[in-house]
């Protein structure tokens, strides 16, 4: 496939063109700062930007499946929800939070964080709000769990739906490298159209 990863210089977005890469398919790499881009034959870089959605949208034109690996307080859905529309691409999949999750007493993570955190957080339930109500594309909400960031590739966790993973331990985690597994599966085998999910240990 072809996969378009918009954000596809920073923490996630290289471990997903990564991931992609290693299973065949050809990735296009777009970011502020293509330079920070994953290094392979099969990966294009490109300069670009959300807050700029009519030159973002020549970018995505041409590929199968967009992935938004961005801040959500930094790329409005309107501005990735129309440029993925706008070029002719049906597959929309999204790096999400863990915010808008519901834990074990059935509110939502959101709920408990600082409110240093909670700009980006709230930006991110909007997004997904803004999804739920889009029925031209065939999105994907992927949430990691509550802590995400450098590890190990296993391909061992679990996935979930609308409630926080947590492993026996009381951890609620997720690597990079893992969480590109489970979002390069749900590109090549489509499970949640339509719907949010989740993946942790």
């Amino acid at each position: 496939m072809k996969i378009a990863i918009v954000g596809g210089s920073g923490n996630i977005g290289t471990r997903l063109a990564k991931e992609a890469v290693s299973r065949g398919h050809t990735v296009t790499a777009i970011s502020r700062n293509p330079e920070k881009a994953h290094k392979d034959a099969k990966i294009t870089a490109k300069k670009g930007d959300v807050t700029d959605p009519k030159a973002l949208t020549p970018l995505l034109a041409g590929h199968d499946v967009v992935i938004s690996s961005v801040r959500f307080s930094e790329s409005p859905a309107d501005n990735v929800v129309g440029a993925t529309k706008n070029a002719g691409v049906k597959r929309l999949l999204v790096v999400g939070g863990a915010a808008s999750l519901k834990g074990k007493d059935g509110k939502l993570v959101f709920e408990s964080l600082p409110e240093a955190w909670r700009g980006e957080a709230g930006a991110g339930i909007k997004f997904l709000d803004k999804l739920k109500g889009e029925g031209a594309l065939d999105w994907t909400f992927l949430s990691p769990s509550a802590m995400i960031g450098p590890g190990e590739r296993t391909g061992k966790f679990r996935l979930g739906l609308e409630e926080l993973l947590v492993d026996k331990d009381g951890k609620s985690h997720i690597s990079y490298e893992d969480y590109a597994i489970a979002m390069i599966d749900e590109v090549e085998k489509p499970k949640h159209v339509q719907k949010r999910f989740t993946v942790g240990y």
